[in-house]
């Protein structure tokens, strides 16, 4: 049986049935966010889309800004735990940095594991006009990468 609901006159696919994508990094404060806030906005009907950090700490006011500058918004995110997502079964994880890669807990289930390595924009907490080059390179790349992704899909 097909789980769905209707939307106006369409039959969509319920959010039970979206796949859903966990994107890591050690702090959840840059590569995650800019990930998942990019994946939303180009595929966000296609995927439930999440992002975790193995030492989670808050998401940098230069990600909020550069993304803004494409017209997305992340600025409600909040860094999680990737143990929050261990038991929601979570279809895809991606890894965003070679440190989250290496202490990714495993997942249990079917899950399909990628790692990117991705270069950290990070420099401290400043939110100086001199970082945002470092932080649109970043970004840049997180939607090359998930171009790619959704093109194999």
């Amino acid at each position: 049986m097909i789980d769905s609901f209707i939307i106006g006159s369409e039959i969509s696919p319920s959010m039970s049935q979206k796949k859903k994508v966990l994107f890591v990094c050690t702090g959840n404060s840059c590569r995650s966010q800019m990930a998942e806030g990019i994946l939303r906005d180009l595929a966000g009907d296609r995927f439930q889309i999440f992002s975790a950090g193995s030492h989670p700490s808050r998401v940098h006011p230069m990600s909020i800004a550069i993304l803004a500058e494409w017209g997305i918004d992340i600025s409600h995110h909040r860094s999680d735990s990737i143990q929050k997502y261990l038991d929601q079964n979570i279809d895809i994880v991606i890894t965003v940095c070679d440190n989250a890669n290496a202490v990714c807990p495993v997942f249990p289930g079917d899950v399909e594991k990628i790692h990117w390595s991705v270069d950290d924009p990070f420099r401290g907490w400043s939110d100086e006009k001199a970082f945002k080059d470092r932080y649109r390179e970043t970004r840049n790349d997180l939607k090359k990468r998930i171009e790619i992704f959704l093109s194999k899909l």
